[in-house]
């Protein structure tokens, strides 16, 4: 993922820190806190585009579904958590950002292994957008490997939590890059493919868009597709995906909140279909990014007057090319 860095290679964004909001690359937790010593931990990810929330309600209950499900709470309610996220991305002045929510364990009283005695702990951040594959890697396609490393299986650790079990993920990351890739996705312990690092897989065969059943996460991006494909007459499938599918796909792409709806147009040595994004590859893309302008799926960030008033340019579904090329020129 990319990431800019402010003024003096600092990182731009506001934190809360679970007392008061601070810049974001002073923000700090415990060293003792299990969620940084044992990964005990949940987070979810949500991200504001030209001043809008997406999908703000659902990605807020889903983080208070995966705390409960990890035997955690937090003294925050939910409207009391999106009152957070408002105001991180208000003070940070940000138009375009990626937004953060994070339920630790919290510091164990000493000489206590119990996880049930440690005060869990809320925190949040801003930070501008962030990309899997960049507006550029976009516009040709990302070249994507099937890792060799197996991703956990979901009776180890429910991946329907989102977590920061990342070894496995990890791994396809640097073997993706040593086979000069960008992305890795990974069979899970049955030979079926699952998941990558931050995305979910969609194979395109016909009209009919086919994605992972199990051992992943449960995107929102991916849920947004399953959930709005009809608009464009499009079929989904969720369903066991075996690789061989990937050598006979008219079309690949993968979704992120860190990118939306990305054309994957090679994998391993293999081109994918005309080996450029594909038509119905665009259309979902579109879709996407014009539901971030309805009030369906929308919320206004509530900034102060004169705050955030820094809009990306707005592009046509025909101009599709330069609207990518100008999300990246406000990128962080």
């Amino acid at each position: 993922m990319t990431r800019m860095p402010g003024k003096n290679g600092q990182l731009q964004g506001v934190a809360y820190d679970g007392e008061s909001y601070v810049p974001l690359d002073k923000a700090v937790i415990s060293m003792l806190d299990r969620g940084f010593v044992r990964s005990d931990a949940t987070y979810d990810v949500t991200h504001v585009w030209n001043g809008r929330f997406f999908r703000l309600d659902d990605y807020v209950e889903r983080f208070f579904t995966s705390i409960a499900a990890l035997g955690m709470s937090i003294d925050e309610t939910a409207e009391q958590v999106k009152d957070v996220l408002h105001e991180c991305v208000s003070r940070s002045g940000l138009r375009n950002s990626y937004v953060q929510m994070t339920c630790t364990r919290g510091v164990p009283p000493l000489e206590s292994r119990n996880p049930k005695e440690c005060k869990n702990q809320f925190t949040a951040f801003a930070q501008p957008f962030v990309w899997i594959a960049t507006p550029e890697q976009q516009k040709t396609g990302v070249h994507m490997i099937v890792a060799s490393n197996e991703r956990i299986s979901s009776r180890a650790v429910d991946l329907r939590i989102k977590n920061f079990h990342w070894l496995d993920l990890t791994s396809g990351i640097l073997e993706a890059y040593e086979r000069g890739a960008t992305i890795a996705v990974h069979p899970g312990p049955d030979g079926k493919l699952t998941e990558g690092a931050g995305f979910n897989l969609f194979v395109v065969k016909g009209n009919t868009l086919s994605t992972p059943d199990t051992n992943l996460f449960e995107g929102m991006t991916r849920r947004t597709v399953i959930e709005t494909a009809d608009r464009l007459q499009l079929k989904v499938e969720v369903r066991p995906i075996d690789r061989t599918e990937l050598e006979t796909a008219d079309e690949v792409f993968v979704t992120s909140t860190a990118g939306g709806i990305m054309p994957v147009t090679k994998i391993d040595a293999k081109v994918v279909g005309e080996g450029g994004p594909g038509a119905l590859t665009r259309a979902v893309q579109d879709l996407y990014w014009s539901l971030h302008e309805s009030p369906e799926f929308t919320t206004a960030v509530r900034y102060p007057a004169g705050i955030g008033t820094e809009q990306a340019p707005k592009g046509t579904d025909q101009d599709h090319e330069r609207q990518l090329g100008d999300r990246g020129d406000s990128n962080e």
